[in-house]
Parts: C-alpha cells; sequence; structure tokens
C-alpha cells in the first residue's frame, strides 16, 4: 500500500457545492484532516444558479417557518461581516396592490379564510406589514436598515413600474455572489489543511474495518486514487440521492425533490439600485434584481424536475411566465427578444410530501448512519443564506465519532479577501482606482467585489494595462486568469466567465474560445 494510501483522513466530503465547502472549512479549522472531491467544477449546479440573495425568505413567515427565517436572518447580517465584497446590503421594494394573493396551500391563507372569510385568498396590507415587522425583528439586526413606507409617485422607484402602485414597503435583505462563496470557502479549506480536488469523480465508496475506502477518478487524466477516511459526507446537492443509492449502496427511506428554479436576464430595466419583490394574483413571488451593472435578474419559478440526468433548463413556458409576471409591474412590456441569458438550477430539497414545489420545505435536514461503524452524513436541502450554520450542525452531529473535537468557529472569520468592514467598500473601491488609474470605474468595482482585499495581489506593480499581459476581452486580463487557474481551481474558460464571475455576458463566442484555447495551452505547458 502506498504512503497516500496508508494515509486515513478524519472526513471525506463528496460535492463541491456550498454545503460541501462549508463542511470542509469548518471541519479543517477544527483541526480535522479533510479530503473533498468535486466531480465537475466547484458551484458547477445548484449554488452558482440562485438567485443570488442572502435573505431571511420573507414568503417564509407564511409557512409559519419561523426558526427557518430567524436563522436566516441572523446569518444575514453575520456573512455580510465575512465577505463584504462579494456580499452586500440591498434595499427590496414590495409594490402593495389590492389584488394580491395567497397560494392557497400556505396554512396563513388557510388560517385567514377560516376566520375572515371575506379576506379568501387576498394578502391584506396589514399582514404584510406584520410580516414585515417580524422579519425587521426576529433576527437582531444592527447593520441593515428597517422597513419603511415608500410613496411611489414621482419616485425613483415608481417610475419603471405601472402608474396604479402607489404605495410600496421597502425592507432590507443582501446580494450575494453564490459561486464566489463557494470558491471562497474551498481556497479557506484548503488554507487550513483540506484537500480540494475538482473534476474529481468518486465511483465507489464502501466500509472496510470501520473505515470509508473511497475510490475517485481524475475526469481529465483519468487516473484513479484510492482514499481512507473515518468519516464521509454526502454533500451531493441534486446528487444526494444517487450518491447514497448508487455510489455508496446503501438503503434509506430518506429522499429528494428536486425542484427547478429558473432566471431570465435581460438589459438593464431601471437606474436604481434596488430590488423589486413582485407578488402575482397566483400567490407567488418573484424578484427583479439590478445584475453585473449593466443587466436586470427576473426570478424565480417552482417547477419539479423529473429527471436528473436532464440538464435543467429555463423552457419557453418558465421564460413566458417571467416575463407576463414582470409585464404586470413594469411600464416597458417584455418580450422574448429582450431575454440576454437565462439559467436554472435544481433545488435538492427535502421529500416532505409537501402538495406543491413552492410549499415543499427548504430547511435542511442531516442524517446520519454509523451502520458498519464509520459514519456517513448525508445533507438534504439547505439554502445559501444558512449555509454557514449548516456547516456548524453536520460537525455537531459528527462529534461522538470524534474524540476532543474543537467547537465552533466560523462566525465572524472572513473569508479571503473579506477582511475589511462592511462601510468602507465605497472607499476600497475609490483607492483602487487612484492606485491604478488606467482602471475604469466599472472594472475597479468588478475586481474589488470578486477579489477584496487580494485585488492588488492581481494588480501587483501594473502601471498600465497592458502590464497585466493579454486583455481576453470585457477587462480580463492574463494576470486574472493566471490568478483563477493557480489559486481558484479553474480549468475550463467556462468556470472563469460563468462561475468565478459572469462576464460570459459581455463577450463573444470567439474571445470565449481564444480564452479556452490559452488555457489548455497553459495547461499542457504546465503538465509537460
Amino acid at each position: 500500500m502506498s504512503a497516500a494510501q496508508d494515509k486515513i483522513s478524519d472526513l471525506f466530503v463528496i460535492g463541491g457545492g456550498i454545503n460541501g465547502v462549508g463542511i470542509a472549512r469548518d471541519a479543517a479549522g477544527r483541526g480535522m484532516s479533510v479530503t473533498l472531491a468535486e466531480m465537475n467544477d466547484l458551484a458547477w449546479a445548484t449554488s452558482s444558479a440562485s438567485t443570488k440573495l442572502f435573505h431571511g425568505g420573507l414568503r417564509y413567515l407564511e409557512f409559519f417557518k419561523v426558526r427557518l427565517v430567524r436563522e436566516a436572518l441572523i446569518e444575514r447580517e453575520t456573512l455580510l461581516r465575512a465577505m463584504p465584497h462579494i456580499s452586500w446590503p440591498m434595499r427590496f421594494v414590495l409594490p402593495y396592490h389590492k389584488d394580491m394573493r395567497f397560494d392557497s396551500d400556505t396554512p396563513t391563507s388557510r388560517l385567514l379564510t377560516t376566520f375572515m372569510p371575506w379576506m379568501k385568498g387576498r394578502r391584506p396590507a396589514w399582514l404584510i406589514r406584520l410580516g414585515l415587522f417580524m422579519y425587521d425583528h426576529l433576527g437582531g439586526r444592527e447593520i441593515l436598515p428597517g422597513t419603511k413606507t415608500l410613496s411611489l409617485k414621482g419616485s425613483a422607484e415608481g417610475a419603471p413600474i405601472e402608474d396604479r402602485f402607489e404605495l410600496a414597503y421597502e425592507y432590507s435583505d443582501c446580494w450575494v455572489q453564490d459561486a464566489r462563496l463557494v470558491v471562497l470557502n474551498a481556497r479557506d479549506a484548503e488554507a487550513r489543511g483540506a484537500e480540494i480536488l475538482v473534476q474529481t469523480k468518486v465511483t465507489s465508496a464502501r466500509r472496510d474495518e470501520g473505515i470509508w475506502v473511497i475510490e475517485t477518478t481524475d475526469q481529465r487524466s483519468g487516473e484513479t486514487r484510492s482514499h481512507r477516511a473515518r468519516a464521509l459526507v454526502n454533500a451531493g446537492g441534486p446528487w444526494v440521492g444517487q450518491v447514497l443509492q448508487e455510489t455508496l449502496r446503501l438503503n434509506s427511506r430518506e429522499g429528494v425533490r428536486l425542484v427547478r428554479g429558473s432566471h431570465i436576464v435581460t438589459k438593464k430595466l431601471y437606474e436604481h439600485d434596488k430590488c423589486y419583490f413582485f407578488q402575482g394574483e397566483d400567490g407567488r413571488i418573484i424578484f427583479a434584481i439590478p445584475y453585473e451593472q449593466d443587466f436586470t435578474l427576473i426570478g424565480t419559478t417552482d417547477a419539479e424536475h423529473a429527471e436528473l440526468s436532464e440538464k435543467p433548463r429555463c423552457t419557453d413556458d418558465e421564460r413566458d411566465y417571467l416575463l407576463n409576471f414582470a409585464n404586470n409591474y413594469f411600464t416597458r412590456d417584455l418580450s422574448a427578444e429582450d431575454v440576454v441569458w437565462t439559467y436554472s438550477g435544481v433545488r435538492p430539497l427535502y421529500d416532505d410530501g409537501a402538495s406543491s414545489a413552492t410549499a415543499a420545505t427548504r430547511d435542511y435536514v442531516l442524517k446520519v448512519d454509523d451502520t458498519g461503524g464509520a459514519p456517513v452524513l448525508h445533507v438534504f436541502g439547505g439554502k445559501i443564506t444558512t449555509y454557514r450554520r449548516l456547516a456548524e450542525n453536520s460537525l455537531a452531529k459528527l462529534v461522538p465519532y470524534f474524540d476532543g473535537m474543537e467547537g465552533d468557529w466560523t462566525a465572524g472569520v472572513p473569508l479571503p479577501g473579506g477582511d475589511f468592514p462592511v462601510a468602507e467598500v465605497d472607499a476600497r473601491i475609490a483607492k483602487l482606482q487612484d492606485s491604478y488609474p488606467f482602471l475604469t470605474p466599472k472594472s475597479a468595482q468588478r475586481l474589488f467585489r470578486a477579489y477584496g482585499t487580494e485585488v492588488t495581489d492581481i494588480l501587483g506593480n501594473a502601471r498600465k494595462s497592458e502590464d497585466l499581459g493579454r486583455d481576453f476581452g470585457a477587462g480580463l486580463s492574463e494576470a486574472e486568469v493566471i490568478w483563477l487557474m493557480e489559486r481558484e481551481y479553474a480549468t475550463r474558460a467556462e468556470d472563469i466567465i460563468w462561475r468565478r464571475g459572469k462576464l460570459g455576458l459581455h463577450l463573444s463566442a470567439d474571445q470565449v474560445a481564444a480564452l479556452e484555447d490559452w488555457m489548455q495551452n497553459r495547461h499542457a505547458a504546465s503538465a509537460a
């Protein structure tokens, strides 16, 4: 047996989405030896296809999910302090009109119908304001401003939407660059001793005398490896059930419900920096969010996704649903020709037997199976906002199997590049542009919002843009690409333009092909 095969890690994590890297980081920070394997790129699936929000989930209050909302609201500011470069506060404008409706499946709707039958199906203004009052006070808010009532007449917020909306409520939540959150957690885990393996598929895992033996295959080279670990974490996201049944060959009654959330992106629809929270007459809600400086993001849908083998995509029906929903609010009439990009993600929700995709729980469920001695932890569900708490609770589940495990530590500890106060973002972007005057204001903002205090490690002593090497378009320099390949696990052009950032919205097909060729040539040269 080789030295590598003889090594026994404390923890082997399957899955490089937000739950997997969050658990790997937390465990590594407690002094545990950790290996993580992701079969594609980090954040390849659900964790790069979210609505990009740190939020408590205002609508979950209608399902009486008070504990879930409270935990998420507390986490908003904890996470904001740890990553003020890739997340930031955002104000949400909720226009009100008398035709707003509940989803008939919600407990609140049923309760209201029972005791106030004349209000059947309606969302009265007093109920929305009560929900927002709870939203303001459940989570111990310190940084974010509270709710206020807003007149839309003659205001910037009222300008892009129809005149029939005269009143709105404005409240706070946060925006986050979801895929960058995953990468930064992986980097921090590695800095604390974890081994992060991308493009590495777990082909089998079995228990052998109280130890997990895990076989992996490098998707690029075909190289196979054998790993040994005292405990296993199945954080496969949409593949959690497949890993459980096919890779681990375990029997379980626990199941996952696959729900597709689709989004559309249009050119910028308004000039201010606030998000809209739109409520439909069918009881659902969507967001319209300022996106990547020049665009507006609209989403999301909730649709059952039957086949895991079928790559999620925004169907024409989903696209049209979102367009029609938005057209009930915006004065500009949007059509399919206005859509510049769509994306879809599959949420791996815990199957709680809910009657609809919308009503299915967004809470996470953690299940430990220690049959045969070596434990495996299966992670069902979860949401980006509560990933850090999910990681803490996952390690708490494993405490009985590791004597002397260190305690919780991640709250308040910044991720790479986030070691500065939230209030200093604008000043630091201005200072970056002063230090590198060849950067445009948009480039300075993009770079700082991606890399924070590490941006100077990329730009170095550059005095002009040519000092950063080849320009691949949209401000993407050779120096930045090298950083992403050497420090952030990027192996393909799509890793960079659709996950480490969203420059794919700005680059032509020829520019993407040139970037891919350059990266593969660099890979080949480094392997020679």
